[in-house]
């Protein structure tokens, strides 16, 4: 599968992470007509909540084109009060409701910020950053741009410093999967 011909469904909680999503997957060399995103609509109940329920119908979605077209799904969920670990589990017995499971070779990524994607944004932007502390919001979302650009061009190429966020470790494995 080439990135020009492959089509990138990602599935998030919010804008903020649809913004962070698009920059990256297009650092990444995708262009905005492959990326196509199911993000939980404002205001109508918790958005967590929401990626969870359209996981399996996703990762369904994914097989049954897969063989026909070139593609790849990432989800994004925060871990808010959770652990990396417990969100995947969350993630695992959705499939399992729905009889599947994520299989090695898919091109299924997920990735978990702790606590939010702003912990992320925030390390990025050069602060000293826990996953316990609820980080604000930017004022406009597309403010984290040249943030994410950093972490495509000058962080992940030559490893993640000693101090990032562990949760930011653990989708740079998920990110072999789809890359």
């Amino acid at each position: 599968m080439t990135k020009r011909r492959a089509q990138l469904i990602i599935l998030c909680e919010d804008k903020q992470q649809a913004v962070f999503a698009r920059k990256f997957f297009m650092s990444h060399g995708f262009s905005r007509r492959q990326l196509e995103f199911n993000i939980a609509p404002e205001g109508k109940g918790s958005a967590e909540q929401y990626v969870r329920e359209r996981y399996a119908r996703e990762v369904s979605t994914y097989r049954r084109k897969s063989t026909y077209l070139s593609r790849m799904l990432v989800v994004i969920i925060d871990a808010d009060t959770y652990t990396v670990k417990q969100r995947l589990t969350q993630l695992d017995t959705a499939l399992k409701n729905a009889s599947q499971q994520r299989k090695a070779n898919e091109k299924i990524a997920i990735f978990v910020p702790k606590k939010n994607i702003e912990t992320w944004i925030h390390y990025l932007m050069g602060k000293t950053v826990d996953e316990k502390t609820n980080y604000p919001k930017l004022s406009r979302k597309r403010d984290c741009k040249p943030y994410v650009e950093k972490l495509v061009k000058n962080i992940c190429p030559v490893g993640l410093p000693e101090n990032a966020p562990p949760s930011l470790y653990s989708t740079c494995d998920e990110l072999e999967r789809i890359l």
